[in-house]
């Protein structure tokens, strides 16, 4: 069994030990210690780490096993590991934020159902490498959520559509509402600290960098920021160190539905120029919604909705039905124009007065939102080039096989038209997203295979002169493919320059 030392400086910190292979010696042995630093690795003699899960500015999270639990449970342990050089004043406060996590987590995450629940919270001394200086450590254990963080999934399945972000931006106001009510104020949202579960509910993560709200909230709503923030996320009270605000949260909400929507990183969304978010050009989201995200983003906390609740009754109407229109034969009625004109819908001001909803019957989130028709998600340079390297491969392959078939030459019309015909295709193809990443492989190792046996290869490829049959085919093919990669380049720069004139 691999079991992982928790000390910060351990050079080598994975341990095998085969005898804890067998359970019950597992449950049963009083401690492990690290083969090359002497770290105990049995946490309180009963968590053992098995895998560094990730390092942050002030701790480690580990995924370790809950060795008294019937089916030993996995479970996260994040240990205090303070990064740099610290002064004693800035150690203690980042000390006093990591036990203000054990806190909080305790105080909601045992009361809410996407918030990880706090296991345990726990100190232990240990014997230091340099003689005479013994050194402690601080834990604590919390439920381990089995999936993927929101920044994961948007690296491996791009933009999300817009009833996928709506999905977010709903649970997340109702978990914020909760940590608001209660009198906390997250200060650290973005898509690595939302994670999905494998079930598809989501937690909001890393309460780290909790702020708590002072008592008398009406007269002072939030308190001075430490200055703990994520760069593009926070808005501008809490990159200037001022006070923080249950709004603080919701600009950095709002930041992370554009960046989901988007597939675009804040930075490449926040026009400096004007001093102002650029996001819409890169989304398809109806009129309604993207005014509600706007709101989320202004730069003043008293101009964004002051509570989570106020943002979830905007965000009902919403993503509620648009009104069916009005029969033209039957003439409007005093009482249906003033039903129309109490419409939330009808106001220009509604999503600045955030009306609470008419109540009307529950509407399932499938069927409430309306998301505009999906957008084919833009493509990466990365992909720009793949694409293009698979194009002039296929297309040397393509070329090869007709001119070996049909017993032509290149001033043939036949041969250019079939030629560019299925190229045409191709590109058009993965234009729409049809074929791409793994699919591309695919397609050009079966095109390879069916031109290396053609029956008429081994006559058309000596008249080439380049080394065996297999060799000229790859080399003219890898030839076509990088021509292909060139002229997708000088395009690109082309349609670049273009359009900052045009």
């Amino acid at each position: 069994m691999e079991v992982y030392c928790t000390r910060p400086s351990c050079p080598r910190p994975l341990n095998q030990f085969a005898d804890l292979d067998d359970s019950a010696t597992l449950r049963t042995v009083q401690q492990k210690f690290c083969t090359t630093c002497g770290m105990p690795l049995v946490l309180a003699g009963r968590y053992v780490p098995q895998k560094l899960l990730g390092q942050g500015g002030f701790g480690a999270a580990f995924l370790a096993r809950d060795r008294y639990t019937p089916a030993m449970r996995r479970c996260v342990v994040k240990e205090f590991q303070p990064a740099g050089d610290l002064n004693p004043a800035q150690l203690q406060m980042a000390q006093k934020l990591f036990e203000r996590e054990g806190e909080v987590l305790e105080q909601l995450g045992n009361h809410h159902p996407q918030i990880p629940d706090l296991l345990a919270f726990f100190e232990i001394d240990a014997p230091s490498r340099v003689a005479g200086k013994p050194e402690r450590f601080f834990y604590l254990v919390q439920e381990f959520i089995d999936g993927d963080n929101l920044e994961e999934e948007l690296e491996r399945q791009g933009a999300f559509s817009e009833a996928a972000m709506v999905e977010v931006l709903r649970e997340m106001l109702k978990v914020l509402k909760y940590v608001h009510e209660n009198g906390s104020i997250h200060r650290d949202i973005k898509p690595s600290n939302i994670m999905r579960r494998k079930d598809g509910r989501l937690f909001l993560l890393d309460f780290g960098a909790v702020k708590q709200v002072a008592a008398g909230a009406a007269a002072t709503p939030g308190k001075a920021s430490t200055g703990i923030y994520s760069m593009g996320f926070a808005p501008p009270e809490q990159m200037r160190g001022d006070h923080v605000y249950p709004a603080t949260d919701l600009y950095a909400l709002g930041v992370t539905c554009i960046t989901l929507l988007t597939g675009k990183s804040p930075s490449e969304l926040y026009d400096s120029y004007s001093n102002d978010w650029n996001w819409k050009p890169h989304a398809q989201i109806s009129d309604r919604l993207a005014d509600l995200l706007d709101r989320l983003l202004l730069p003043t906390p008293s101009q964004r909705f002051q509570s989570a609740e106020a943002a979830m009754e905007a965000l009902q109407v919403a993503v509620a039905p648009a009104a069916a229109p009005a029969p033209s034969t039957p003439p409007a009625t005093p009482q249906r124009r003033a039903a129309v004109a109490a419409s939330p819908a009808a106001s220009p001001t509604a999503m600045q007065a955030a009306p609470a909803p008419i109540p009307s019957p529950a509407v399932p989130a499938a069927v409430a939102s309306t998301p505009a028709p999906a957008a084919v998600r833009p493509f990466s340079l990365l992909e720009f080039l793949g694409g293009a390297m698979f194009t002039g491969t296929e297309g040397g392959l393509l070329a090869i096989a007709l001119l070996s078939v049909l017993g032509t030459t290149l001033v043939d019309p036949v041969f250019w038209l079939l030629l560019l015909g299925v190229m045409g295709g191709l590109v058009f193809a993965q234009s729409r997203r049809w074929i791409e990443r793994t699919d591309l492989v695919i397609i050009a190792g079966i095109t390879l295979t069916l031109v290396l046996f053609l029956p008429f290869l081994n006559d058309f490829v000596p008249t080439l002169a380049v080394g065996s049959v297999f060799q000229t085919v790859m080399i003219y093919a890898i030839f076509a493919g990088l021509f292909a990669v060139a002229v997708g380049i000088v395009f690109r720069l082309v349609y670049l320059m273009l359009s900052k004139f045009l």
